[in-house]
């Protein structure tokens, strides 16, 4: 699933390519939203939210969408042929005089009136990226359930928004904790979210999602995807195994040495390749 940089940088596209321009056409390809037409209209800005984006709309209305699993937005000048994928995965279409911008395997799609916002998004804890992020706030919302594992607290939108499994993985690894360590165990927690923003802060910028400080191919983690591999620091092998139950369970890596806390028997899951999440396509 892609995590709030992926959205904070395709949102930073979008704003380029659309913001302060007018819909030549709009396409929707979801069954409820078929006979819209956002032609004439528009687009005032394009916002992240956590892991959402809000594309708002001249006349008060807001284009909701999400990514969740495989999701993305692409951008072309029209006459462009598209990579996405084939056409048929393509849910929404925006296009201006000069950019088109296209949304692949978009599993949620909604039109709302801007001012109802608060219906999409007003559940989120505090936006890890945001300018006004709030980190009392998120840490007061974590530490309400001091007995939960602080990997799931991490990962639980409710509490902060837009850090996911890449990041929550990786930053535990730098603090020496297990991701199954309950949140009333943790000695720093402020440093530990903090670290998390840091991390996702160096890379929203970029296509690439490094937590090691290195940009080659395969050496950007220090556990995620890594399972079976040596460790980075110590040589021992990373780890992995299921965290929480379905459908919330994540599949979670850690160095059994570097790491300190309880720990389930690991996974006999076969390792997978250390690399880059996609990221949102642009070609200016």
């Amino acid at each position: 699933m892609p995590e709030g940089d992926t959205v904070w940088l395709a949102a930073q596209r979008m704003q380029q390519a659309l913001a302060g321009q007018v819909l030549t056409r709009s396409d929707f390809r979801v069954p409820q939203l078929a006979t819209v037409d956002l032609s004439g209209r528009q687009v005032l800005e394009v916002v992240p939210r956590g892991k959402h984006l809000l594309t708002r709309i001249e006349g008060g209305l807001t284009l909701h969408t999400h990514f969740r699993m495989d999701g993305s937005w692409h951008l072309y000048h029209p006459g462009d042929h598209w990579t996405g994928g084939p056409d048929w995965q393509v849910r929404v279409v925006l296009e201006n005089a000069e950019q088109q911008a296209v949304g692949y395997r978009l599993p949620v799609v909604e039109l709302l009136p801007t001012s109802e916002e608060g219906s999409a998004v007003g559940h989120l804890g505090p936006d890890v990226l945001a300018d006004d992020w709030d980190l009392d706030v998120a840490l007061a919302r974590i530490r309400a359930e001091p007995d939960r594992e602080i990997g799931m607290a991490l990962l639980d939108q409710r509490l902060l928004a837009g850090l996911g499994n890449l990041y929550r993985c990786e930053v535990l690894f730098v603090r020496g904790l297990t991701p199954w360590t309950t949140v009333g165990a943790v000695a720093d927690l402020p440093a530990l979210v903090e670290k998390g923003r840091r991390l996702m802060l160096a890379n929203r910028e970029r296509w690439e999602q490094s937590t090691t400080g290195s940009l080659r191919y395969g050496e950007m983690h220090w556990v995620f995807e890594r399972s079976g591999k040596p460790c980075r620091r110590c040589g021992t092998r990373i780890l992995t195994a299921e965290q929480g139950r379905q459908p919330q369970a994540r599949l979670t890596y850690w160095c059994p040495r570097c790491q300190l806390g309880p720990a389930p028997a690991p996974s006999r899951r076969p390792a997978r390749r250390d690399r880059p999440i996609g990221r949102t396509s642009y070609r200016p």
